[in-house]
This record gives structure tokens, C-alpha cells and sequence, in this order.
């Protein structure tokens, strides 16, 4: 099911703590990066934080300026984007500012916790999500009942690490403080356990005033069925991919990428690529690594179309050629459809050779928009 994009925002100290224990906040970032902070606000449709954030900060999570905000209703949006926490217990304080500034807020829960919370009259709409928390049923609530299409989560800690170990973060963005904290009993930002393999990609470094921000982009794929923000981002990826490929009235324009275990691209192709007029994407991406790659049998190929399963131009259709070489897992966001092969189901042959495929439909208009003017 679609999830939210969901966007995770800290600041630390350089020796990565959150906080001090001094009974007041310490205020990491600058005036500017509050500034910033506040643009990306008044960009998504959600702010989340955990309901320790609220204890210990009393947050009010608002858009201050008041122009962001009027850009906002002129685009047919609320005011503020909607509030949301998440407690388990439901144990939370009427009385937090969290409550009683800004537009709609939103607690989600355990079945336990919507009675408590419910009983101490929050203003908020209250939603149990069943006996435990989960963190995928919690997005997938968000964006199917609530139209969040990209959440900002602003702490605590917690749930930072928890969604990083899950692989559900989209996008971290963090800034670094020139300021040292040194008490082991202070909050850190990240938790011990274990996390998604790999480097993450950095995508922007930027001083603003005396802090650093650095945006980050996870790039470990998913494992068996198992989704994560990293395969969303390497399919989107892909589907760029189809957007190089040279018109054609006969044939499907497709992009994709072969992606190691931990993150490492591996190749990347699109059809028709080089001038081959009968290359077909997933064909062009593999004739680039090495056969011999260990690296393969672990590998994940993203198809901006499923990859074929009959085919007129070449011996071994594009499903062939990914068991050929070892992969075993598939993701892709659109079916092939009937327009050039009858019954295509190049997803049956490759399960049929014991390789996973996993269709993300979000991406399926991605997909068909290089396609458009084929028939069907």
C-alpha cells in the first residue's frame, strides 16, 4: 500500500545529542535554519513527533510566517499542515500547547490507548491502530485515511531510529551544531540496534550561518516483499531512466537499475539505449555488470515495466536474463499490458525461477507517461 514521503528532521550537537539535561531547551540551530525549518513546514501536509517529544519540549509545531501560511490556503490547502503524535499509551497532557495552537491534530494509538486518551478529552481526533503500534499500519493510516502525501517528523529520537531501522525514512535532514553536550545521560539522536546496510547517499551539504544542514537518502533495498523508501527512491530512478529512451511505435520505453544489497548501483539502462533498436532496458543494464559480480545473487533489478517474457527481436526475453544472472528479486511499478505481446507475464516467469517481484503501483503513471502515444 502507498505510504507518505516521509522526511525526518534533527538537529544535533557535533557529539550528536538532541539535548542537554539543563531544564531549559537547548537551542541547536540558528535563526536562519529555524527560518528554513519553518519553509519546510509549510511544504508538507503532516508534522509528527513522538508523545516524548511532546513531555519533554511542549512543541507547538507551527508554520510562523504568516505568508507560508497564505500560500498555503491559496493553494487549496489548510492553514497548518495536520499534527500528529504517537503513543502507545495514550497517555498524554490536555494542557500541552501541542493541543491548543495550529489547525487539525491527530493521535494515533493503540485500541487500549484510544481509551485513555479519548477519557482525558484531547482536542484531537483520536485512531486506534489495534493492540500494538506499528509503524508501516501508522503511514499507511496516514496517507489512505488522512491524504498525507509527505510527512515531516520532527522527534523524538525514538521514532527517528525507529523508522531508519525499518527502512520507512524517505530523506534525512540534519544539522550539525558547533556545540559539544558530553552527558552520557543527555537524549541522542540515534539508538543502538540494527539498521539498513550501506552508505547513505548525500544529497545536499549547506552552511547556513553556524550550522551545517546535510541531506541524506537511504539506498539499501528491501528484502523478499518487504518494502522500503530506498526501493521507492531507486524506481523512481528507473523511471527517469524511460524517459531518455528514443520514440518508438513498436516498442515499450523503459528504464532500469540493478542495485546491490547494500546500496551500490551496480549498472543502469534504458531501451533503445546506444543506438541498439531493439535493446530492451533490463537488457542494456545487465550487459554493463559483471557476470561474475557476487554481488548479483543478492542484487535487486528496478523495471519501470515488468520485465518480458516473450520477445520477437532476441532469443532470451528480459525475465530470462535477470535468472541467467542470479537475481532473485524484481521491483517494478507497472503490468505489462497487451499491446505488443498477448498474455505477458513476465512476473510468472520469474517467480516460476524463484525470483520475488514486487509491483509498486504509485509509480505506474510514471511509468506510462514516456508511453503515451502507443496504442492502448
Amino acid at each position: 500500500m502507498p505510504l507518505p514521503y516521509v522526511l525526518l528532521s534533527a538537529a544535533v550537537s557535533l557529539d550528536g545529542y538532541l539535548d542537554d539535561t539543563g531544564p531549559e531547551r537547548l537551542l541547536l540551530s540558528s535563526p536562519a535554519d529555524f527560518d528554513r525549518v519553518d519553509e519546510v513546514r509549510a511544504s508538507v501536509d503532516a508534522i509528527l513527533v513522538g508523545a516524548g517529544t511532546i513531555r519533554a519540549d511542549n512543541p507547538r509545531l507551527l508554520v510562523n510566517s504568516p505568508e507560508r501560511r497564505a500560500a498555503r490556503v491559496a493553494a487549496g490547502r489548510p492553514e497548518f499542515p495536520l499534527k500528529v503524535t504517537v503513543s502507545g499509551s495514550g497517555e498524554l497532557d490536555p494542557a500541552a500547547r501541542f493541543w491548543h495552537t495550529g489547525g487539525d491534530k491527530l493521535v494515533l494509538t493503540t485500541d487500549r490507548g484510544a481509551r485513555r486518551a479519548r477519557a482525558l478529552g484531547l482536542a484531537a481526533d483520536v485512531a486506534p491502530l489495534g493492540a500494538e503500534l506499528d509503524w508501516r499500519t501508522a503511514l499507511e493510516h496516514l496517507h489512505v485515511e488522512r491524504g498525507v502525501r509527505r510527512l515531516m517528523v520532527e522527534g523524538g529520537g525514538t521514532v527517528h531510529t525507529q523508522l531508519l531501522q525499518q527502512g520507512l525514512a524517505d530523506e534525512l535532514q540534519l544539522v550539525l551544531a558547533p556545540l559539544l553536550v558530553g552527558d552520557p545521560k543527555a537524549p541522542r539522536l540515534f539508538g543502538p540496534g540494527a539498521y539498513q546496510g550501506g552508505r547513505l547517499r548525500l544529497v545536499e551539504t549547506r552552511r547556513i550561518e553556524d550550522v551545517v544542514l546535510t541531506r541524506y537518502l537511504p539506498t539499501a533495498p528491501g528484502t523478499g516483499s518487504r518494502v522500503t523508501a530506498a526501493d521507492r527512491h531507486w524506481l523512481a530512478l528507473a523511471c527517469e531512466l524511460a524517459e531518455l529512451c528514443p520514440p518508438s511505435g513498436t516498442a515499450f520505453s523503459v528504464g532500469a537499475v540493478v542495485v546491490a544489497a547494500d546500496g551500490t548501483e551496480l549498472a543502469r539502462g534504458y531501451s533503445r539505449e546506444g543506438g541498439d533498436a531493439v535493446a530492451h532496458a533490463e537488457e542494456a543494464a545487465l550487459a554493463k555488470a559483471d557476470p561474475t559480480d557476487p554481488r548479483l545473487a543478492t542484487a535487486t533489478v528496478y523495471s519501470s515495466l515488468e520485465p518480458c517474457a516473450r520477445r520477437a527481436s532476441r532469443p532470451a526475453p528480459c525475465a530470462r536474463l535477470i535468472l541467467d544472472a542470479g537475481v532473485r528479486r524484481v521491483v517494478t511499478a507497472w503490468r505489462e499490458p497487451d499491446t505488443f505481446v498477448p498474455g505477458a507475464d513476465g512476473s510468472g516467469v520469474l517467480a516460476a525461477g524463484g525470483a520475488v517481484v514486487v509491483v509498486l503501483p504509485e509509480y505506474e503513471e510514471r511509468a506510462k507517461a514516456p508511453n503515451r502515444h502507443l496504442p492502448g
